[in-house]
């Protein structure tokens, strides 16, 4: 269901049956995000909400994954999410999980007791857009966050049983902070210990505003930063992915089992990547 002519989801969303309950971002300032900006954050009235939950129950009556959107739902209140999950545990009889996008500091918002629940009422999967481990880079990109609050997020959501998908953002640092930027951010996810990680590449776009000094990594770069962070991780049970429109090449492994043979991979093909420059980019971020 669609509600404003821009929607984004992750790419594992794809076929997902989609619902915009909010528009924008409530946070909206991370200088590397082009995603909203000119977005006024508001949320849709909730009656408003379940009517199109009604009505695409009737079309749809079969479907089984949720996506909702717009940036940082979790950052709802508890009684709004529980009540739109109830709305589709009740309409939709074979309905498996529902995923939205969550910052660190709405998901510290919420008690054990209120997560438990909202999985109960197949709340799954929190994509949580962790970017880097480097804290003083959080603070140059405006994130809002910090590393250690979304470490601790992450953690009390998957010991409330949901699942986190965590992203990281791949040339963040710049050249010059390509290195602490790559550590950093393995030494933060190895406290994580997501289920799921996702890396993406930034691409400076029209509508971002990058700090002073930013100095874009190449297309050679990137992914060389992409192995040291892979050699630095020691993940226990995680499902990795590449695969965004974003970075050079799609990548896709379960971590610890997959690291070396991954950053092996990577490595075979430096010799043919851009030192110069990004490299082809995509068509559309």
């Amino acid at each position: 269901m669609r509600y404003s002519s821009r929607l984004f989801r992750p790419p594992a969303e794809a076929d997902s049956l989609i619902f915009q309950v909010s528009l924008g971002c409530p946070h909206n300032r991370c200088r590397f995000c082009a995603m909203y900006k000119g977005v006024r954050h508001h949320v849709r009235p909730q009656e408003e909400i379940l009517a199109e939950f009604a009505e695409a129950a009737r079309r749809f009556p079969d479907e089984r994954r949720i996506f909702l959107a717009d940036g940082d739902v979790m950052a709802l209140s508890f009684a709004r999410l529980r009540g739109m999950l109830e709305a589709l545990h009740r309409l939709f009889p074979q309905l498996a999980r529902v995923n939205l996008y969550a910052n660190g500091s709405s998901i510290l918002a919420k008690s054990a007791a209120e997560m438990e629940e909202l999985r109960r009422l197949k709340l799954n999967t929190l994509y949580v857009g962790l970017e880097t481990g480097d804290e003083e880079l959080l603070l140059k990109v405006d994130k809002g966050e910090t590393a250690a609050g979304m470490t601790e997020a992450v953690r009390r959501a998957q010991d409330a049983g949901l699942k986190a998908s965590v992203m990281v953002l791949l040339g963040l640092g710049g050249r010059d902070g390509s290195d602490r930027h790559a550590d950093r951010t393995a030494e933060a996810l190895n406290r994580m210990q997501p289920r799921l990680l996702s890396a993406l590449r930034f691409v400076d776009v029209p509508g971002t505003a990058m700090y002073d000094g930013y100095r874009a990594v190449t297309e050679h770069g990137a992914v060389c930063e992409l192995i040291r962070l892979l050699r630095g991780l020691a993940l226990e049970k995680t499902v990795f992915r590449a695969n965004h429109s974003s970075n050079p090449v799609p990548l896709e492994g379960r971590l610890p089992k997959d690291r070396d043979g991954l950053a092996a991979a990577l490595e075979s093909l430096l010799p043919h990547l851009d030192r110069t420059g990004p490299g082809r980019l995509p068509f559309s971020l």
